[in-house]
This record gives C-alpha cells, structure tokens and sequence, in this order.
C-alpha cells in the first residue's frame, strides 16, 4: 500500500507543529520588526515622503537620517516637561488685572480670584513680563519666544500629559519623539536616536512608539542613585554584560543573525527579524558610545557648576540637563527631560518657589552652553507643562487644573525670541487671543524641525495617521 503525496497546500504534524509553537514567538518579533514589512509598503515607511519615495533613506537602516520636507533651522529637539502643571499667571503670564481683582468672584468658573503672590518685571531688549521666580532664565528673555494661549482636551493629568505627548487623549498614539525619529532619522548610529532621561513610572505616552515600527520608540534611562560629579553611567543599570567580553558578544550577535536570516528564508511567510537584527545591533554599539556621553568626569568644574549639576536643589535637573546637551552633541535627535511635583492645588506661595529654582538655573545654562558652542540655532528647546493652573482658589492658597489656557516657551530652533505670542484673558483663565490648541502646537515644533505635519503620515489599520489627527496650524508668527 502506497502512502499518498500530500499537498502542497496541507502540512503534516510535524510541520503544523513546528509552525504554531514558533508562532508564539514571532508574535513578540512581529512588533519589533514591523519597519522591515514598513519599509516595502508604500504607505509604510515610506509614507512619510511624496510618492512613497524616501529619497536618501538608507533602506537598510530606518534610523538613517532622512531628509526633511524642506529647509529648517532645527535638527535637534530637547524637550523639558513638567509634571503636574505649572501655574501659567505664576510664573510667565503677567496679570495686573488679577492682581487688581483678587477676592472677587471668578463667576461661572468658581471660587475666588487669586493674585499672583510672586512679582512680575520686564526683562531685556525685548520687556517680556517674567516672574521673579526664574532670575536667570530672565537674562536669556531676548532669546525665549513665550507662548501664552495653549489649551488642551483635558483637566486631567494623565490625559493631558498623553496628549501633550501623543496629540490624543483617548487613544494610544505615538509620542512627539517618535514621530520625529520616524520623519528624520538620527545622525549617530550608535546612540537612541529618542532618549528619555527619567520618564515617571508607569507613563509610557512619553516615549512609546504605539503603531509605529518598535525600532522608533524611545530608550528610557532611568539614572538611578544620587546626581552629582562623576559618570551618570554609572547609575545606569544593564549598560554591560558582566559576562562576555565585546569580542564575545559580537560573534553571538552574528550566530543570531544568521540564525534569523535563515528562518526569514525558510519561512518567509513570518514578519521580518530585521528590526530585531537592528535594535541588537544598536544595543551593543551602545554599550561604548553611551558611557561616554554619560561621563560628566569629562565636563570642567565650571561647566558643571553652571548647570547646578554637583550639589543642592539643582543638582538632579542640572545634570539631565547637561547630560541633554552632550547627547544634542553627539547627534541625538530628540530627548527628553521630566520633572514632576508641580500639582500646587495647596501652598502655592511656599510651594512653587523651590521648584521654579530646581530648574531656573539648569535651563539658563542649558541655553547658555547651547549658544557658545553654536548648537542653538539648531536645538529646539521646548519647555510645558500638560496643562496650567486656575486664576482663582478654592481654599485661598492653591490653584486647580486649567486645560483652557496656560503657557510654554520655546528657544532657539529658527524660533524668534523676544516675543509673546497669544495671550489668554485678563485673569488668565482661558486662551483668547491667537488660541494654540496641542495641535498647533505639535504642527509648529514640526514645522520648525523642518516637517510638513499634514505629510508626516503612517499608514495604519487602513488608513493614514498623522500627529496631529486630522488638526492642527503652524503658528508662523514665531519663526524666524
């Protein structure tokens, strides 16, 4: 008796059984390696450019830099946001009028208006109004460009800290940094191109690519231990293997890769490993290159006192600050710093003073060294909270959440400083002139990186998806 020939299109056990229990595990690789199938898919990859052509994009590499829409001051973006919502007529939203009016009834808005106990005063060529609480950043107030009418979706925070980083507060969307890694690419192959220096626990909207091929997420580095003189790497956990040396690790590295390569071959019917390939490869270049840029024994004395980066209040904001700039150095080209603790619904008198000077004196020097060593013209600086505070009190010594008008500041980057743009009412409870919606505000940081945000798109699900939805303007009026 014969065994009959099965068909080509029905596999034996053998075969079904090899294919189900390696699925299991291509199922991790499929959202790793998702730019590899991207990367053939004019809508993928590539639908980022005109016509589906990534003119100048390595497509070996999809962290190659890429050209952008058009020509543009900024390369590089440093992002410094600020946990729990600053209040916005505290710090750089000058209200007379609040001040004129504290005590009486905020109307429909509840409770009663509460002056800014902190003093306002005019600052450099350009007179913009800042509080006192930030003395040094006031010297560089001919280089800030205020923005005085944001507004968001939400009062809450961790809503609006996801849109402040995504565009939606709904639904999982890629962050700022990953959409920017994703247009442009980044200039150091053995560096993250997106890096998120202490992002708070739990909140992945910061740095998380959702849709976007894995390869774009950003790197969280949580530097553990006290900030202070010496190498950040140090606190860095899991930068080495104690236990194979770099020679070692390079041939297991090359054994995996030819080991990948042949099942793509055998199998092609599974996702590609290529984005695999690539994140191991950028992980064990990053074990010589990241050291480096962490080792603030490098810096002067001088340099490291500027940033308030040795000791005292300053010392853990001072040191991502400067570990901000030598990353900007090194052709990073998005990252992102976090300081949290400015929830002030009580004490806002006692409370906010500290934390205005916990980053006063870092982002002053941040700016400073930017400029002297001529990387500010193409470093955006962006500083926000996810939201600002109300003009009046509940309970006379603190301030709510206000989505409907707070302020942020922009430096360098092609930006024009000196100037105000917007302005919310003359309590400062809600946007009214020139009103920048998060949207806007993520088409202008676009625009100024050089990015069209309306052709800034992945496809995804049966459609294209961009930032800013299906929103968004560029607020012109600020760049230079």
């Amino acid at each position: 008796m014969h065994e009959s020939t099965p068909s080509p299109l029905l596999a034996n056990r053998r075969q079904w059984l090899q294919n189900a229990t390696s699925g299991f595990g291509f199922l991790a690789f499929a959202g790793l390696s998702t730019w590899a199938q991207a990367s053939h898919h004019p809508a993928g990859l590539m639908g980022s450019w005109d016509d589906g052509n990534p003119s100048g994009n390595d497509a070996g590499n999809p962290l190659a830099p890429k050209p952008a829409h058009f020509a543009a001051q900024a390369k590089h973006v440093i992002f410094l946001t600020m946990g729990g919502a600053p209040s916005h007529v505290d710090t750089f939203d000058y209200k007379p009028n609040l001040t004129r009016d504290a005590g009486k009834s905020a109307g429909r808005a509840g409770g009663a208006l509460l002056g800014s106990p902190f003093a306002f005063s005019q600052h450099g060529e350009s007179g913009l109004w800042i509080s006192e609480l930030f003395p040094q950043l006031a010297k560089h107030a001919d280089r800030l460009c205020l923005l005085n009418s944001l507004h968001g979706d939400s009062p809450n925070h961790p809503t609006a800290q996801t849109q402040l980083h995504t565009g939606n507060f709904q639904f999982v969307r890629p962050s700022l940094g990953a959409w920017t890694l994703y247009g442009l690419g980044t200039e150091n192959a053995s560096l993250p191109g997106f890096v998120s220096l202490n992002p708070p626990a739990g909140n992945t909207s910061s740095y998380r690519n959702a849709f976007l091929p894995a390869i774009f997420q950003g790197t969280k580095l949580s530097l553990g231990g006290n900030p202070g003189r010496g190498s950040a790497a140090s606190r860095l956990p899991d930068i080495k293997n104690p236990q194979l040396t770099d020679a070692q690790q390079r041939q297991q590295l090359d054994f995996i890769q030819q080991l990948n390569q042949r099942q793509a071959e055998r199998q092609p019917e599974h996702p590609g490993l290529e984005g695999v390939i690539q994140s191991y490869e950028l992980a064990f270049r990053m074990q010589d290159a990241l050291p480096q840029v962490l080792d603030l024994s490098q810096e002067s004395a001088a340099t490291r006192r500027a940033y308030g980066a040795d000791s005292g209040r300053t010392a853990r904001f001072g040191t991502q600050c400067l570990i901000a700039r030598r990353m900007i150095e090194a052709g990073v080209r998005f990252v992102e710093l976090q300081s949290g603790g400015w929830d002030h619904h009580n004490n806002i008198n006692t409370q906010l003073p500290p934390k205005c000077q916990e980053i006063d004196q870092p982002i002053a020097a941040l700016i400073q060294d930017l400029a002297q060593r001529g990387l500010l013209d193409q470093t955006l600086i962006v500083w926000s909270g996810e939201f600002g505070r109300t003009p009046f009190s509940r309970n006379g010594v603190g301030r709510d959440h206000n989505n409907r008008g707070f302020s942020a500041f922009m430096v360098g980057g092609g930006v024009k400083g000196g100037l105000r743009y917007g302005a919310t009412d003359e309590h400062g409870i809600a946007a009214v002139d020139k009103p920048m919606h998060v949207h806007d505000f993520h088409a202008t940081i676009l625009h100024l990186l050089g990015l069209d945000h309306k052709r800034l798109t992945y496809r995804y699900a049966g459609r294209d998806f961009r930032l800013t939805d299906v929103h968004g303007e560029v607020a012109r009026d600020i760049v230079a």
